[in-house]
């Protein structure tokens, strides 16, 4: 299945949840924020959330600074 992910096509290899994607590209959940073809997935529903092929995904990733 193809997405585009973050802007850029991406070959998903097995993931069929925004939990699995995330364990696909090494991510840790608590750490960003994930917007599924326009909208923003709370993190309770990550793992049924489901994708699917043509979807777009954005992963936003938290920084901290001060």
């Amino acid at each position: 299945m193809i997405i585009r992910l973050n802007a850029e096509d991406y070959t998903v290899k097995g993931a069929k949840t925004v939990k699995e994607l995330l364990d696909e590209l090494y991510i840790q959940m608590d750490r960003v924020a994930v917007e599924l073809n326009l909208k923003v997935i709370k993190k309770a529903d990550y793992m049924t959330t489901s994708i699917q092929n043509g979807d777009t995904v954005e992963i936003v990733n938290f920084v901290g600074g001060g």
